[in-house]
């Protein structure tokens, strides 16, 4: 599975961003899919996961009721919509995926993802 992700950027503190995952080579729907921050001079950081169905959705704490992951996979795509961005949101997000019969749910842990994307810069100003 080849991921690339898209719709990063500079936004100012309170504003949103949409991010987007496009993914080729192998169908999404056996997939539960992950977005992974790491911001500078940190480790990676579990943001939000999507179940391969879309029926189950799981958040980290940081940013539980500012952001929304979905998934479309008829069109092979996971997007991350981002409001309320704070500074500490700055990172560079990653899109990754879990084969759905290798781990447990939530995929919380950077170790269960099998395909990643390069990932996106987003910056968010005070």
């Amino acid at each position: 599975v080849q991921l690339v992700e898209s719709g990063g950027g500079l936004v100012q503190a309170g504003g949103s961003l949409r991010l987007s995952c496009a993914a080729s080579g192998r169908t999404l729907s056996n997939y539960d899919m992950g977005w992974i921050r790491q911001a500078p001079g940190k480790e990676r950081e579990f943001v939000a996961a999507i179940s391969w169905s879309g029926s189950n959705t799981y958040y980290s704490d940081s940013v539980k009721g500012r952001f929304t992951i979905s998934r479309d996979n008829a069109k092979n795509t996971v997007d991350l919509q981002m409001h309320s961005l704070k500074p500490e949101d700055t990172a560079v997000y990653y899109c990754a995926a879990d084969y759905k019969y290798d781990s447990s749910w939530p995929p919380i842990d950077q170790h269960d993802y099998d395909y990643w994307g390069q990932g996106t810069q987003v910056t968010v100003s005070s």
